[in-house]
């Protein structure tokens, strides 16, 4: 049976990894430690260097970027409903 969202508790230990707890503190040090970081650049890298990355379809998540200092959060953001129910024009995009 396959689980999304496994607790630790529930790894079996014939996998050999350890208890789940232990698994959780390994992973927890790699985080910490910048590993995942490292491998994550390391593979764009290498994707890079063999002309395999498609830019094409990329795309900015901009609920993840922090605003600039002074930034108002009180600007219409293009495309949301406003609170009259009418959509805000697409000439305000910034």
């Amino acid at each position: 049976m396959l689980y999304n969202d496994i607790s630790w508790q529930l790894l079996p230990l014939e996998l050999g990894f350890g208890s789940g707890r232990a698994c959780w503190r390994r992973l927890r040090r790699w985080h910490m430690a910048g590993v995942f970081d490292r491998l994550h650049r390391l593979l764009l890298a290498e994707l890079h260097a063999a002309d395999a990355l498609d830019w094409t379809r990329a795309c900015v998540d901009a609920s993840h970027i922090r605003a600039k200092k002074g930034a108002s959060s009180h600007r219409p953001v293009t495309g949301r409903p406003r609170e009259d129910g009418q959509q805000t024009s697409p000439d305000l995009r910034r």
